[in-house]
């Protein structure tokens, strides 16, 4: 059988910046708070360079802003820029005027630094659901032409199901088309697990990802993965949350960047656009 090419991405912010520190670092903490994006994913780069793969990054503008330099390196690597918005808020909590304001901001940092149209876009903890679907409609009429926001599956932060488990075309609820990514999920039975990387991936023992990543892959599709650059930095601050958020940020940070070099041998991987430009998608969009 030929092995299956897979999308690799990675949500370039800090550990600061993550929903579920939220309740100790206010925004306007972050500028006070200590900054090891930088570090963290230039470690990244160099696993990657290592491996000789090509990765989608997206990065979140205020980053991008203090950053300059990172996100020319991630480009001049070979890697793909795309959009994860400015300032990491769930976009369920924001107005449609303020989300619009912060996505053609962050849009426009990230195409004057690489000179080139960032067409790709993933929401803050991937928080376009069902109650921010408008979202979708400003993507469309800020120039993005795919997305990868959307996770099939039911979950307190996120997720909308019911939707495809595979890439699709898009219809936004006032007729424009967007390219979907979705996580990726695993059938399990009637279940789906969701395994596309992040906290699933330190949660799950490896053999469980790599079992549940090759039954997509044994299927014929692709799958997508993501992870974040705080997540192979066993030295970060620990900050003061509740339980659940501690477990969610923190567990099993110390096997990340072994399980991640283990993946990148287990598997074959490139870029968002790279999968997408090989994958038959239906072309009938699909309303969500």
């Amino acid at each position: 059988m030929v092995a299956i090419t897979n999308a690799l991405t990675i949500d370039v912010e800090d550990y600061f910046q993550v929903a579920a520190l939220a309740e100790a670092v206010s925004r306007d903490d972050w500028g006070s708070m200590e900054y090891r994006v930088e570090a963290n994913t230039e470690r990244l780069l160099e696993l990657f360079e290592r491996s000789g793969i090509k990765a989608t990054f997206f990065v979140l503008g205020w980053v991008a802003e203090r950053s300059p330099k990172l996100v020319e390196r991630i480009f001049e690597a070979g890697h793909e820029i795309a959009s994860h918005g400015y300032s990491h808020q769930l976009v369920y909590s924001q107005t449609p005027e303020v989300f619009r304001e912060e996505t053609r901001r962050s849009k426009q940092i990230l195409e004057d630094i690489i000179g080139k149209p960032v067409t790709g876009y993933r929401a803050a903890s991937y928080s376009i659901t069902q109650n921010s679907k408008w979202a979708l409609d400003i993507l469309c009429d800020e120039g993005f032409t795919w997305d990868s926001s959307i996770f099939p599956v039911h979950h307190d932060r996120y997720g909308m199901p019911g939707t495809p488990f595979e890439p699709y075309i898009l219809k936004a609820p006032n007729g424009g088309e967007l390219t979907e990514f979705p996580l990726s999920t695993c059938p399990i039975g009637n279940y789906r697990l969701p395994i596309a990387g992040g906290g699933y991936f330190r949660l799950f023992p490896y053999w469980l990802t790599k079992w549940g990543l090759g039954r997509i892959n044994r299927s014929g599709k692709a799958f997508i993965f993501y992870l974040h650059p705080w997540e192979v930095d066993v030295d970060q601050p620990r900050l003061k949350v509740s339980a659940l958020s501690t477990f969610r940020h923190y567990n099993n940070l110390d096997k990340c960047m072994n399980r991640l070099e283990r993946l990148l041998g287990d598997f074959n991987f490139t870029t968002v656009s790279g999968v997408l430009s090989g994958s038959p998608i239906p072309s009938d969009p699909i309303a969500v």
